[in-house]
């Protein structure tokens, strides 16, 4: 493809895609499929998921490659170091990428291409979608990796303030090269029923992943006690998890079988039905940066009713949604208010505002910006941006130092057994013809 002045071709990298399903797995399909738009390059690059391993394309050829990488636990594949570097190279060599963008903390497959693609002179993006703590055994090892990994990010990303403050805190970036840009929402594919529900009975809708940090122990307390004050309430339950089974405890304990569904596992394509069943919706995270499933009900008309941490209080307005404290009592007063309230809730209304506030083609633009500044930065040796890895703690400091050079001096060695020139680049779908071979 020709990309006009300006445009970029970027490898978006992250173990979280499709076919799972998420809020990382969602913001970096449509934040793709709007830089197509925009005239750029995008490729994405995920481990292999069950069959599907090898190069697909989707919808208006977004190339995505499922690298040969079984996951190892929670959907992320086993830690490398250097396992990667091959295949990463070859990605970057064939696609002509300007720039890295990698997704989610978590995701070992994100910090192996990063440190990859700035061995390999590239500049590089990352966006933190989550918030984590400082004390625990995990967290702190996490924070580690961040910091390594942020020593020499080109521009960095965070959906929320609340997220950017979590980031620069843990990771000691300077504030100034991180930006936040919130997610949005698809408010075609979210839509209010298009008559207004009866409110007998009021059904309030759950879809979550049914484990610890998404509240799901909450909900274990507070659904049988507003099924005590309100006869005409039902509850929707869409998620599955660990935590499944304490919820269907519940239902048995209290005798809630036909006043609590359990539908398990939701597909993507099948959420708004669900949602525009009901009035409220519920969310009881723990920890939240951004919540995009609070978008999806709010665009389908709902009230929200949710747990006031993280990012979460700067998502909606505060007459679009009733904030609690993560405690029983206080979420069961939060509930009775918004039914106070529902009454006044016109939810075409809410479904035009929510097309106002949020774009993802306003989020593509945001990002757009922070790929120029990103392309701006200076290009740097490695004895130049060394120092930056020692600022990372006594003993810290000296081992990334190391992880580095050892990476430095593999990808030489690769470079000598296979020359960049020698790699094959790959032709790219305009998006015209594609478009002509469509039609036909």
């Amino acid at each position: 493809m020709e990309f006009k002045e300006g445009k970029h071709s970027i490898l978006m990298v992250s173990d979280f895609f499709y076919p799972n399903f998420g809020g990382v797995e969602n913001h970096i399909y449509l934040l793709s499929q709007c830089l197509l738009k925009l005239g750029h390059k995008v490729v994405v690059m995920t481990h292999a998921y069950a069959n599907r391993s090898g190069v697909r394309y989707m919808t208006n050829g977004l190339k995505v490659y499922y690298a040969p990488w079984k996951p190892f636990l929670m959907q992320n594949t086993l830690p490398t170091f250097y396992g990667t570097l091959p295949i990463i190279r070859t990605i970057l060599i064939r696609e002509k990428i300007s720039l890295v963008h990698g997704h989610q903390a978590f995701s070992t497959l994100c910090h192996e291409a990063l440190m990859h693609a700035r061995t390999m002179g590239y500049k590089v993006i990352f966006t933190d979608h989550s918030l984590y703590g400082f004390s625990d055994i995990g967290s702190i090892h996490m924070n580690k990796v961040l910091q390594f990994t942020l020593a020499d990010v080109s521009q960095a990303i965070c959906v929320s303030h609340t997220s950017k403050e979590n980031t620069v805190l843990r990771s000691g970036l300077p504030p100034e090269k991180v930006f936040v840009i919130p997610n949005a929402v698809d408010t075609t594919m979210f839509k209010p029923a298009p008559e207004r529900l009866s409110m007998d009975p009021i059904v309030i809708v759950v879809i979550s992943r049914l484990v610890y940090r998404k509240g799901a122990d909450l909900l274990v307390e507070v659904i049988p006690e507003v099924c005590h004050l309100y006869p005409n309430v039902r509850f929707i339950i869409g998620g599955d998890g660990p935590k499944r089974v304490r919820l269907e405890e519940m239902r048995e304990k209290h005798s809630l079988q036909d006043r609590v569904d359990m539908l398990g596992a939701v597909p993507h394509a099948k959420v708004r039905s669900v949602l525009n069943s009901g009035h409220i919706f519920l969310n009881s995270s723990l920890t939240e940066a951004f919540c995009i499933a609070i978008l999806e009900a709010a665009s389908c008309g709902l009230l929200t009713v949710s747990t006031r941490v993280g990012g979460v209080p700067e998502v909606l307005p505060d007459d679009m949604i009733v904030l609690a404290k993560p405690d029983p009592s206080d979420m069961v007063h939060a509930i009775k208010k918004a039914i106070r309230i529902l009454p006044h809730i016109d939810p075409q209304e809410m479904h035009r505002r929510m097309k106002e506030m949020y774009s993802w083609h306003d989020v593509a633009k945001r990002t757009e910006i922070v790929y120029d500044r990103a392309l701006r930065c200076s290009n740097q040796s490695l004895l130049e941006r060394l120092p930056r890895y020692l600022t990372c703690g006594a003993w810290a400091g000296k081992l990334f130092c190391l992880v580095m050079i050892i990476d430095f001096i593999l990808w030489r060695l690769l470079q000598l057994w296979q020359p960049d020139s020698e790699v094959e680049p790959v032709p790219d779908f305009k998006r015209t013809e594609l478009k002509t071979e469509v039609r036909k």
